[in-house]
């Protein structure tokens, strides 16, 4: 035998195994499949399901359970019509797979699994509705006795606390009777084989039983409220209002009594909402009221707290309105005076008028105040509010009418201040320009000639708006610094001509050394002309001060140095 025909024999042999091994596979699994589907064909016939519909059509049902009954009755018996076919199928396909006639077999197995599936729905749901009409005879009865129990007790307290229920007893025991009638009916219906209408009846009952039980409670609290609570309250309100009254307290516009009156109607009306059990109508009233009731305890307390402040007050307020009247007339007076010699720039006379008449208004008002207080018509609150407004305002207007004073009581002394200077101004001029005349300069630069002018007219035209018969300080005030300004820059400008006239002098000395250097020459006629003819000092001693640092070095820095020693030296 060749190599080749081994090969094929072996491959045949190989298949011939998967095959065998595959057929065993599947002949189990489909034996394990039709076991599955025996058993649960054995499970559906072992509900016994003939029985529970004889035991059901033993209950002589009727009504709605009757109806109930019928329809899946129908549909059971028309799911058990299946049954035998199911069985011969599993048993065919039994059959057909001990054989090895695993694709018949399989056949049989889909299509028995196809049946089952189709009714197996259908079988629960009427063993769930037989169960159910089976037990709610006896379900019903433990529901109505329990139900009973709670209606009878729940009844028991309302008796017995009938006071406490007062406004809504009528409704509570209108329902109480629509009850009775509900068991009534749930018994007959039972007695007639109508479980499940009679389920729904004693739902029914459960629910009206569960609203009542949480709705008593709430009655009892808010009977108690609209009855006791309120009714103590507003009692209360309308004897203290009484009292205050008669104790000359006031309450404006407001009418109390009637506002009394008007929870009183609301309390009515919600008593009305309460007999009606219309809790969440009766709730929103009651909110209403209460709201109500706070207002008008804060408005009295309100009334009540603030009278003490008044009466504290009373002289208090009149006496610092006097005496603002007599700061504010004096002040008045003060800056028209003052504004005879300077000029309030500031609008202070304007301003102290104004606060001279607010003061006069606060006055009248106080005087106002006062007399409803003395007829027995302030509201006192209304007073209070009004008094810290004004206590408040005064002592703003005087520290506002302090610093005016103040401000203006300056002016004096300042005026006193500006002569002063214009005085030291005019000295420290002269003082500066006879400087320089003792130096005995070629001439005066123009530029330090218009300076100088320019301070003298500025300390003249000063000078001359002190002398007038309004003074503006402020305008002063801002001349004299500029003048000072001028001034210091004069000095400087003073300085500078002299410092750099004697630096020139020293400098052409020190140059007679070089006087063989041709630019030493030329320098030194140069620096002479812008000396002698320009009178430009500064330039004439950069001119030479340079010539002389070209031929001798750190020259001119000694000669520098030297002369502001000696200068410091001067000084000290």
């Amino acid at each position: 035998m060749s190599s080749t025909q081994s090969l094929l024999l072996i491959t045949i042999i190989i298949a011939i195994i998967v095959a065998v091994a595959a057929m065993l596979i599947v002949n189990r699994h489909q034996l394990q499949e039709i076991e599955e589907l025996d058993n649960d064909l054995g499970n559906m016939e072992d509900l016994h399901l003939e029985r529970a519909i004889s035991k059901l059509d033993q209950m002589e049902l009727a009504g709605e359970s009757l109806a109930t009954l019928t329809t899946w009755k129908k549909s059971y018996e028309k799911a058990a019509e299946a049954f035998p076919e199911i069985q011969r199928l599993i048993e065919e396909g039994a059959d057909e797979n001990a054989r090895y006639r695993l694709v018949k077999a399989h056949q049989d197995i889909k299509q028995a699994q196809e049946l089952l599936d189709a009714i197996s729905e259908d079988i629960k749901n009427s063993a769930d509705v037989f169960t159910q009409l089976l037990e709610s005879n006896r379900e019903n009865q433990a529901l109505y006795d329990e139900l009973m129990k709670t209606y009878r007790e729940m009844r028991k307290e309302i008796l017995a606390a009938s006071f406490d229920y007062s406004s809504a007893l009528e409704e509570i025991e209108n329902r109480l009777s629509a009850m009775e009638e509900d068991f009534a009916q749930a018994k007959n219906l039972s007695a007639q084989g109508d479980h499940v209408e009679a389920k729904r009846v004693l739902s029914k009952i459960r629910a009206a039983l569960d609203s009542l039980g949480k709705q008593l409670p709430e009655v009892k609290k808010d009977q108690h409220e609209l009855e006791t609570v309120f009714a103590e309250q507003l009692s209360e309100i309308a004897d203290a209002y009484k009292k205050m009254r008669s104790e000359k307290y006031s309450f404006g516009s407001l009418d109390i009594l009637l506002e009394i009156k008007q929870s009183n109607d609301q309390i009515e009306k919600s008593l009305q909402d309460l007999a009606k059990l219309d809790l969440d109508a009766c709730e929103k009233g009651m909110k209403k009221v209460d709201k109500e009731i706070d207002t008008l305890y804060k408005i009295l307390e309100k009334e009540y707290r603030a009278r003490p402040f008044v009466e504290e007050n009373l002289d208090k307020l009149q006496n610092l309105l006097a005496h603002q009247q007599v700061v504010s007339q004096q002040l008045v007076k003060k800056l028209r005076h003052i504004d005879e010699s300077y000029e309030l720039t500031h609008g202070e006379l304007d301003e102290a008028r104004g606060l001279e008449r607010e003061v006069h208004k606060m006055d009248s008002d106080y005087i106002r105040s006062s007399q409803k207080i003395a007829d027995g018509n302030a509201v006192y609150s209304e007073v209070e509010s009004t008094w810290v407004r004004i206590l408040n305002r005064l002592s703003e207007i005087g520290q506002r009418q302090q610093e005016l004073s103040e401000a203006v009581d300056g002016l004096y002394e300042a005026e006193e201040v500006a002569h002063r200077s214009i005085k030291e101004f005019k000295q420290e001029v002269s003082l500066i320009y006879r400087r320089l005349s003792r130096h005995q300069l070629p001439g005066i630069p123009d530029a330090f000639l218009q300076m100088y002018t320019l301070v003298i007219n500025e300390i003249s035209k000063t000078t001359g708006e002190l002398n007038q018969i309004r003074i503006n300080m402020e305008k002063i005030s801002q001349e004299l610094v500029q003048i000072s300004d001028d001034v210091d820059r004069l000095k400087k400008d003073a300085a500078d001509i002299v410092n750099s006239a004697d630096l020139f002098e020293l400098t052409m000395q020190y140059s007679n050394k070089f006087l063989d250097n041709e630019g030493v020459v030329r320098a030194r006629k140069a620096a002479m002309k812008l000396y002698d003819r320009d009178y430009n000092y500064k330039d004439a001693l950069d001119t030479i001060a340079t010539a002389v640092e070209r031929v001798d070095p750190g020259s001119y820095q000694r000669i520098e140095n030297a002369y502001y020693q000696e200068q410091k030296e001067m000084l000290d």
